[in-house]
């Protein structure tokens, strides 16, 4: 009897199991072909802000701007006035500074004491930033505000060497960065822990994918809690159990997934010879027959050369070996793709470049066979 009751005990273990490991497989074979919400979307009104400034770099060994650059030297003259030192401009030697461009992006809810990176960039004669040092510069937003100060050494990633007779450049180095150079002084109100809801945005709208989101928000909390007024957008409602902690539901939502969609669209770049093709791309049954005509041309010069002392002249008789060979492919019968693969099998079988895909897809288009969208950089 006790032998009987323990086999059951593990054959119901054993379907518990078997029932889990389904389940499992079934939530990992669904997220293997679904997006997080977090990488799809961001949140109306939590975004970064630029920021922009004008200052100098010094310390540069003889690369800086020169007496060209006259905004420099009338810089480096009020700077050194509000330093308590009166100093004709025409004295003043910058080859060992250079004007630059400071720009910042301040991430949300940053914070006072936080630090960001800055890019800094030259704009005038500087030929390389490399060693110098970027002085106390304010950063500006939009609104004429100062919310951060860059000041420190800044690094190129390249360099530049050269003597009379040539020179060596690698990457750009009129550009740099000071890793965390900028220090945050104002930060940018935003009260989001008060909020009702919230607007997600589409990365790239679409109604289908607006319509998923919405219905995978509202499975996942049980509630009739998202809608949808447009296709770039999904409005949420906050639950009450979540007010007071809205971090721990936007995570919530953000580690969601859907499978957003997409149109049937190619997008051709005749520069690069580039050709890329959406998963949805369908091509109507139709029969393609593709060859070149390729014209090689060989000259050669012959030259006749009189002997010693006969008086005639050296003549030179070009000679031209010109062939012409004709592509002889046959008419190729492409059948309805079901999918990507299908298309692409088909269109190898023509032995075509990506440059005569181009031409064929606009055949395509214009043949009427064509089921998507096709673009052109």
């Amino acid at each position: 009897m006790i032998s009987i009751c323990s086999n059951k005990q593990k054959l119901k273990q054993f379907k518990l199991c078997f029932i889990s490991l389904i389940i499992s497989w079934c939530v990992l074979a669904s997220s293997a072909y679904s997006i997080r919400v977090k990488d799809i979307t961001t949140i109306k009104g939590v975004r970064y802000n630029q920021l922009v400034g004008y200052g100098l770099v010094v310390g540069l060994d003889g690369t800086g701007d020169g007496k060209k650059s006259k905004f420099t030297i009338q810089s480096m003259a009020r700077m050194l006035e509000k330093m308590g030192m009166a100093v004709d401009p025409d004295d003043i030697n910058v080859n060992n500074v250079a004007a630059v461009i400071i720009t910042a992006d301040l991430p949300p809810f940053a914070r006072i004491g936080s630090k960001i990176d800055v890019l800094v960039s030259s704009i005038g004669n500087a030929n390389n930033l490399q060693g110098g040092t970027l002085l106390f510069t304010p950063l500006k937003a939009a609104n004429g505000g100062v919310y951060a100060v860059a000041q420190g050494p800044v690094s190129t990633g390249g360099f530049s060497q050269g003597g009379a007779g040539g020179s060596v450049q690698k990457n750009f180095p009129t550009v740099g960065r000071v890793i965390n150079g900028a220090l945050i002084e104002e930060e940018i109100t935003y009260d989001f822990a008060k909020k009702d809801q919230f607007t997600l945005t589409l990365n790239n709208s679409d109604f289908t994918t607006a319509c998923r989101l919405v219905r995978a928000i509202n499975t996942a909390l049980y509630d009739n809690i998202a809608k949808s007024p447009d296709a770039g957008t999904v409005a949420v409602k906050i639950p009450e159990r979540y007010k007071g902690n809205i971090v721990e539901f936007v995570s919530i939502i953000e580690g969601l997934h859907i499978k957003p969609d997409m149109f049937s669209r190619i997008v051709i770049n005749e520069r690069t010879g580039t050709v890329v093709m959406g998963e949805n791309v369908r091509i109507s049954t139709i029969a393609i027959s593709h060859g070149n005509l390729s014209i090689e041309i060989k000259e050669t010069a012959n030259v006749s050369q009189p002997a010693p002392m006969s008086g005639g002249s050296t003549v030179v008789i070009p000679e031209s070996e010109i062939s012409v060979v004709e592509g002889n492919n046959a008419l190729y019968l492409m059948e309805s793709g079901v999918s990507i693969g299908a298309v692409v099998r088909a269109l190898n079988a023509l032995g075509v470049s990506s440059r005569d895909l181009m031409s064929i897809f606009q055949a395509i288009k214009v043949a009427g066979a064509l089921q998507a969208k096709l673009e052109t950089m």
